[in-house]
């Protein structure tokens, strides 16, 4: 069952948010950051996608084929691991390019399971280490920041979009990327 089966139709929780947000800094500046997460999606995945700028001048553009983009894949659960998508020359004399994937998977490196991401969490509760925990000011700058947004969501009238449980989310969190030639990362391994 969906949400709305499970509350009740007339709730207005948001449990899904699509947003593009950029960092106020030298090194960030111009950066888009996508954030996209929900309640009853597709999958039960965490990754941080790093995609990589398009090359402004390609030498072999004719010769080289179709080129997509480079990626790096840090996947937070399940199966925590590290891809980097590249296109290298393929060997020979012929300018051809392939995708090819450096991968390190943390389930092939280390013979001890990972811990759990609450069984981690609850570990250093009982051993009092607080490194993993957010400090309350940290807490209070993320609500912060979270509470612009749901200001800015109220000044515009804007409503929690309706989505499909099993899905990706609405339909405008795909709009959100098309319209700055974008799109999500939906390849799971």
């Amino acid at each position: 069952p969906g949400y709305l089966q499970e509350l009740g139709r007339d709730s207005n929780t948001e449990t899904f948010v699509a947003l593009r947000t950029q960092i106020d800094n030298w090194r960030w500046s111009g950066v888009p950051f996508y954030l996209r997460t929900g309640k009853r999606m597709s999958h039960r995945v965490s990754e941080i996608i790093i995609q990589f700028k398009k090359v402004p001048h390609l030498l072999f553009k004719d010769q080289a084929g179709i080129i997509q983009d480079n990626r790096l894949v840090i996947r937070l659960q399940p199966d925590e691991s590290i891809k980097l998508a590249l296109m290298i020359k393929t060997p020979g004399a012929r300018m051809a390019l392939r995708r090819v994937h450096l991968n390190l998977n943390m389930a092939d490196t280390f013979e001890e399971r990972p811990a759990m991401a609450y069984e981690r969490l609850l570990m250093d509760i009982i051993r009092g280490n607080a490194t993993l925990f957010m400090h309350r000011s940290e807490v209070e700058e993320a609500w912060r920041w979270i509470e612009t947004i749901l200001d800015g969501w109220e000044e515009r009238g804007d409503r929690p979009r309706w989505y499909s449980a099993g899905t990706w989310g609405p339909p405008e969190s795909i709009a959100l990327v098309v319209r700055d030639e974008r799109a999500w990362y939906e390849h799971l391994v």
